[in-house]
């Protein structure tokens, strides 16, 4: 981390070379940031209101599954760039010294961005829906994101060293990531969960950390306690996953 901290002039550049070439050339630019979850969620909103309705707790259901499926894009976006950061730079890492961790985060970064850009439409949307603002939430709001970013980086630093030996990884996350989604309680209510499976539910750390961004954003009170075993698991996910790919470092040249 001190390597990473006297490099971040270069994870800087990195992340600006990341986001220059994902809109270069491109006419809508920025505006795919907010497309893209707005997509899933117009029609999630038609599923589950028009043929098969679900209760969301008299939260409207675009704005239920919209704050959801931001953190999720968040999330499945930049696992899927960071996996592949490392293979598709090997003539970087085999040329130069630089941390390496570099270039997997700094995709996460650049993520970062869109994701940013998308969570405006939710302040839109709790305008147009008249959701009250819960100033105690929003103080919270960091506090969630840093949980969530531990969670990316513990599996995106992990994803990425594996992905240079084997590279069935590629096709593993993308998998994963479709599992994951139905998993956790993006286009329905945890309410929709058994009780008695619940306390098992809760070991998928986005689980708590969705519900979460619900509690601060729509129904005005603090976080329960799911969101300490979210936090544990991805301070430990992070603490493995940085420590598998310091091990691996030094053969990603040898191998590539």
């Amino acid at each position: 981390m001190i390597n990473l901290f006297h490099s971040r002039d270069l994870l800087r550049e990195w992340t600006s070379r990341n986001i220059r070439a994902r809109y270069q050339q491109s006419v809508l630019g920025w505006f795919w940031a907010i497309i893209q979850p707005t997509a899933q969620v117009a029609i999630y909103t038609i599923v589950f209101t028009m043929v098969v309705r679900i209760d969301t707790e008299n939260i409207p259901y675009v704005i239920f599954s919209y704050i959801a499926m931001v953190p999720w894009t968040l999330l499945a976006t930049s696992l899927t760039d960071m996996s592949n950061s490392l293979v598709d730079n090997m003539t970087l890492v085999n040329k130069i010294y630089f941390p390496r961790e570099i270039l997997p985060i700094a995709a996460l970064l650049a993520r970062l961005m869109d994701f940013g850009v998308a969570a405006l439409l939710i302040i839109v949307l709790m305008a147009i829906y008249k959701v009250s603002v819960f100033p105690l939430g929003l103080l919270f709001l960091p506090v969630i994101l840093l949980i969530q970013l531990f969670l990316i980086l513990g599996i995106g630093l992990a994803t990425a060293a594996a992905n240079v030996f084997i590279r069935d990884i590629r096709s593993i996350i993308v998998l994963g990531l479709q599992l994951w989604f139905y998993a956790s309680p993006i286009i329905y209510p945890v309410s929709a969960v058994p009780e008695n499976l619940r306390p098992y539910y809760y070991l998928n750390p986005m689980n708590g950390i969705i519900e979460a961004y619900r509690d601060v954003l729509l129904r005005s009170h603090l976080p329960g306690s799911y969101l300490v075993p979210a936090a544990v698991i991805s301070v430990v996910l992070f603490i493995v996953g940085y420590w598998f790919f310091k091990r691996v470092e030094f053969q990603f040249a040898d191998i590539v």
